[in-house]
């Protein structure tokens, strides 16, 4: 099955609802930045929900990012979305290793520890919109949940899950969003936190083979679903040759003038997608000249 969102609205559309199969993308992703499991849980995770948040931008040009600054050994996570549903990231220490949780569960929340949550949207203002929050549990889908309430006073449930085999490629990825819209009747909260409640966890949904729309209607099916659409997602770098050529440019004639007294290739390396992208003297040549 290939990646996918579902976004859908439930009680007469005072509930919306996002939910995600992304294994093949968190895969990618793994396989990219060579990700201890605990970093590709983590990292997982995040690319997960910013693959559900980059649909609720309206947007096509819409940029979203989510930035994690914490004191754990994982020291920082960050991913990108567009409104298509394209995400990528990174973490700060692929390496990072600690032992399992009870169960064998792996300890996302000890990797990441304290710190800070930042959502950034670029929507094409003058100035992006930029939420913070503190981390409250370092298991990432407790942080954003809280971020909504806070930061953006939208009453959320979310849940996220990556199930690493014990070959430490990926098994399952997903997850879901559930909001609360202004309109919400109160007299139906604690029938539906019972429902969230009951839920025995996202990855073994996941890995009973569930699918976005079933995983939805175990949610809330008791409360009128309307499934809205079905939106392809994947990891995708859109960097370049020329875009890095820009990039270099932008730094200044002097700058790329000393690259070249140093008569060495300079060679840059992406960080999403770990393209390595080299340059000899006639190269930087060219871009003084350009520039």
């Amino acid at each position: 099955m290939s990646d996918y969102i579902v976004r859908a609205t439930a009680a007469k559309n005072q509930i919306r609802a996002y939910a995600a199969t992304t294994r093949d993308l968190v895969e990618q992703a793994r396989m990219i930045h060579h990700t201890s499991p605990v970093a590709t849980a983590a990292l997982g995770r995040l690319l997960t929900a910013g693959s559900m948040m980059g649909c609720m931008m309206k947007n096509e040009k819409d940029l979203l990012t989510l930035q994690i600054k914490c004191d754990g050994p994982i020291q920082g996570l960050l991913v990108t979305a567009d409104a298509n549903a394209n995400v990528k990231g990174y973490v700060y220490n692929p390496d990072v290793d600690l032992p399992p949780k009870a169960k064998g569960k792996l300890d996302v929340g000890k990797a990441v520890g304290s710190g800070i949550l930042r959502v950034i949207k670029d929507l094409g203002l003058k100035e992006p919109y930029v939420g913070q929050t503190e981390l409250v549990s370092g298991e990432i889908a407790e942080d954003l949940t809280y971020y909504f309430a806070t930061s953006e006073q939208v009453p959320s449930s979310v849940a996220l899950g990556v199930l690493v085999d014990t070959d430490y490629t990926v098994r399952r990825a997903g997850g879901f969003i559930l909001q609360i819209m202004p309109s919400f009747d109160e007299s139906m909260i604690i029938p539906l936190e019972k429902k969230i409640s009951e839920i025995i966890g996202i990855t073994s949904l996941l890995d009973a083979d569930m699918s976005p729309e079933m995983i939805i209607e175990q949610i809330l099916g008791g409360f009128g679903v309307e499934i809205l659409d079905k939106i392809p997602t994947k990891y995708h770098c859109s960097c370049t040759k020329e875009r890095v050529e820009k990039a270099i440019i932008s730094i200044g004639r002097k700058d790329i003038q000393e690259m070249i007294d140093e008569s060495e290739p300079i060679e840059v390396n992406c960080h999403f997608c770990n393209s390595n992208y080299k340059f000899d003297i006639v190269d930087l040549h060219r871009l003084t000249a350009e520039k």
